[in-house]
């Protein structure tokens, strides 16, 4: 058979001829998938099932195409939504515009971003907790606001912080208020805009500093400058390790701030987009979801859920996962190639994690407790699709394992249509998870009964 070879293969197709039938095979209950079945796609996503994906595992450059599969987002339909025994999922919200990052106050509300609305919305539980009682627009005229803070973070809030695309602002606040009392008050000016438009921010454990994430501007720098301003030896005596140049300057970076909005500098480089950021509560590290980048095959690179290192380097737009080259950039910054550092958990590529959350309640069985959730949005990048789903990410004393799991899946009907594409991810007051999903604009809420799994 004759192979047909996309531009710029320069790697031989090693990747097993049986690829496709071990993503499909059944999942063993009780097994930890790895190697090739722990790719997979959405024919074997469901509640329990368990990942491994090691950097030993991916396959060379364009072992497949680089499809372009674009879901069909149809009329929701809850009920396929599946989670553990002893969880439910339930409506908790709809009839909102495009909900994308979400964040419980301390007083128990649900702060929402409808980004494209260019608004914050307030939910207020019901007494149950199981609905939104209140819902009302916290402020408007934002632009494509996404992340959400509240500070000082020791539960009463003076202010909330929030990530427009070009901008970080705050609101004066007071605990219960549904909407802003004052016009918002920038902080940061002047983050770059445009391309990937999602900008997350956190506050340090001690309330110290304000992180900023801020994604790439393309795909994979394709209109950077060969070299930057005055010559690689000159930017690499001042600039951070691995920082981009020109377009990509102060991109596919963690910024870092006082609360002020004060003292500006990177705090880590080369993460393509950082759409998530957390700090875990117990150790204080802050944690990234990462969108990698396109164009490389249906199994390359994996995207990942990584703590980020004051100072590292992730590789963007040189290399992937550790020192893998990006052929893209063949013999580009070579100096770099041993100062990657490889994220903590693999994710299966094109999954799109957007928000993340560390389990801090105390409804879910005591081995919830600081474990990370990702929202999957999925991609157009693969064929068949992955993601589309709610992950749990293992953590043992604060350190990611390298494991995930499927948690609440069901939102593909089929190769061409989703009725859902998840987003933001939140712990509510009460213990309960709550999700955000953009699709049909709704939030829905996890449940545990410890009961429940026995009926």
């Amino acid at each position: 058979m004759r192979l047909l070879l996309l531009p710029a293969m320069l790697a031989p197709m090693l990747w097993p001829a049986n690829f496709a039938a071990a993503q499909r095979a059944s999942p063993p209950p009780g097994k930890v998938l790895t190697g090739q079945a722990a790719f997979g796609d959405w024919h074997t996503q469901a509640p329990g099932v368990r990942r491994h994906i090691k950097p030993q595992d991916l396959p060379p450059p364009y072992a497949t195409r680089s499809a372009s599969n674009t879901p069909q987002v149809v009329a929701a339909r809850g009920g396929q939504l599946h989670a553990p025994p002893g969880f439910d999922v339930k409506l908790f919200a709809q009839g909102l515009h495009g909900p994308r990052a979400i964040r419980t106050a301390p007083n128990g509300d649900i702060f929402v971003a409808e980004s494209e609305a260019g608004r914050i919305r307030v939910l207020r539980p019901s007494a149950d907790g199981a609905s939104a009682g209140e819902n009302q627009i916290f402020a408007s005229g934002l632009r494509e606001p996404f992340g959400i803070a509240f500070y000082p973070n020791n539960g009463a809030p003076q202010w909330v912080y929030v990530a427009n695309m070009d901008s970080v602002v705050r609101f004066p606040y007071r605990n219960g208020d549904l909407q802003a009392s004052g016009k918002p008050e920038v902080i940061v000016s002047h983050l770059p805009a445009g391309g990937h438009w999602t900008r997350d921010i956190a506050f340090s454990r001690d309330g110290q500093r304000l992180f900023v994430s801020v994604g790439s501007g393309s795909n994979v720098a394709q209109d950077m400058p060969a070299s930057p301003p005055g010559g690689l030896e000159q930017w690499t005596a001042k600039e951070p390790l691995g920082a981009a140049w020109g377009p990509e300057s102060e991109r596919a970076d963690v910024l870092v701030f006082d609360p002020q909005g004060k003292n500006r500098r990177v705090f880590a480089t080369g993460l393509r987009n950082c759409a998530g950021v957390a700090v875990h509560p117990a150790t204080g590290d802050l944690m990234c979801a990462v969108n990698e980048r396109d164009g490389l095959g249906n199994n390359l690179p994996p995207d990942y859920v990584t703590r980020v290192k004051q100072g590292a380097f992730y590789g963007w737009p040189w290399y992937y996962i550790g020192n893998h080259p990006d052929p893209r950039h063949k013999g580009g910054r070579p100096d770099l190639a041993a100062k990657v550092t490889a994220p903590d958990v693999l994710l299966q590529p094109h999954s799109a994690p957007l928000q993340i959350a560390v389990y801090d309640g105390s409804q879910f069985p005591a081995d919830y407790k600081g474990e990370v959730f990702a929202a999957l949005h999925g991609s157009w990048n693969r064929e068949p699709r992955v993601g589309y789903k709610i992950v749990r990410v293992f953590m043992k004393d604060g350190i990611p394992t390298g494991e995930f799991e499927d948690f609440v899946t069901g939102f593909v009907i089929d190769d061409p249509n989703v009725w859902g594409r998840p987003v933001g991810v939140t712990v509510a007051k009460d213990g309960s998870l709550l999700f955000s999903e953009d699709g049909n604009g709704t939030v829905w809420r996890v449940s545990y009964d410890p009961h429940r799994s026995s009926r």
